[in-house]
C-alpha cells in the first residue's frame, strides 16, 4: 500500500519535471501527505497538463456518501479491471501524482520502524493515479478525489512491506496521460514495480506516524531502533 508521501521538492522542479503548462494549486513543501488530504496531481486537460489539488482517497461519482473515500486512497493495479469504482476510470481519468518520496512501515515484534524509500536519484517522481469527481447530494459541492495505484514489491520494498506504489518513469508518465490512449490493455502494462536498482531507502522518526507531524526532520535519516 502506499498511506504517506512526501512532496517538498521546488516547484519549479515539478513543472518542469512534468512539462506542467498551467498550475491551479498552492504548492507548498509536504513532508508527511496523508490520506483525505489535498494533494498535487497532474492531469492533461484542454489540449495541456495541469497541476491542480485533488482529495486523497477516492469517491466514485455513484457513492451515496463520502465514506468511500476513508477507504480508496490505494486501488491494486491486479483488479483494477474488476473493480467497479476503478473500471471505467482506466481509459480515461487518469492523472500523475507527483512525489519525491513514500514511507512504509517496517514490523519489528510489536513495534514498526518507518522507512523512506526515494529514487537514487532523489528527483522528483511520479505515482499512476485515478481520479473521479462527484457531487454532494445534500449541498451540491463537487469533490474531485484520486487514488494511487499500488503494485507487487520490487527487492528493495519486499524486505519492507508486501506492496509499493506504481512509479512511472518518464516515458509511461507520457502515455499515462495522453488523452488519446484509451485502450485499457496499454496502461495496464505500465502498472509494474520499479526495478529496485533506480532506489534507495533509510529509517525516518517513527513521529512521521502521526499525521500531525509534518516538518523536516521527518525525512532526515537515523539509526535504528531510535524513537
Amino acid at each position: 500500500m502506499c498511506g504517506r508521501f512526501t512532496l517538498v521538492a521546488d516547484e519549479s522542479e515539478v513543472i518542469e519535471g512534468f512539462s506542467v503548462e498551467r498550475v491551479d494549486y498552492e504548492y507548498k513543501p509536504r513532508y508527511n501527505v496523508a490520506p483525505t488530504q489535498t494533494i498535487a496531481a497532474i492531469s492533461h486537460r484542454n489540449g495541456g497538463r495541469v497541476l491542480e489539488g485533488y482529495r486523497w482517497g477516492l469517491i466514485p461519482f455513484w457513492a451515496q456518501d463520502m465514506k468511500s473515500g476513508y477507504t480508496m486512497f490505494n486501488a491494486r493495479a491486479e483488479t483494477l479491471q474488476s473493480k467497479r469504482a476503478f473500471r471505467d476510470l482506466l481509459s480515461s481519468n487518469r492523472i500523475v501524482i507527483p512525489a519525491d518520496g513514500f514511507y512504509e512501515w517496517k514490523k519489528e515484534g510489536k513495534d514498526k520502524q518507518p522507512f523512506r524509500f526515494q529514487l537514487e536519484s532523489k528527483r522528483v517522481y511520479g505515482f499512476a493515479g485515478l481520479f473521479d469527481q462527484w457531487e454532494n447530494p445534500e449541498d451540491g459541492e463537487i469533490i474531485r478525489s484520486c487514488t494511487i495505484i499500488t503494485t507487487t514489491p520490487n527487492e528493495l520494498v519486499k524486505d519492507i512491506h508486501d506492496r509499493m506504489p506504481v512509479i512511472l518513469d518518464v516515458e509511461a508518465v507520457s502515455v499515462w496521460l495522453d488523452p488519446e490512449v484509451r485502450d485499457k490493455k496499454i496502461v495496464q502494462e505500465l502498472l509494474v514495480p520499479l526495478p529496485a536498482k533506480q532506489m534507495i531507502c533509510y529509517p525516518v522518526s517513527k513521529l512521521v506516524g502521526n499525521v500531525k507531524n509534518s516538518d523536516a526532520s521527518l525525512i532526515e535519516e537515523i539509526p535504528l531502533n531510535s524513537k
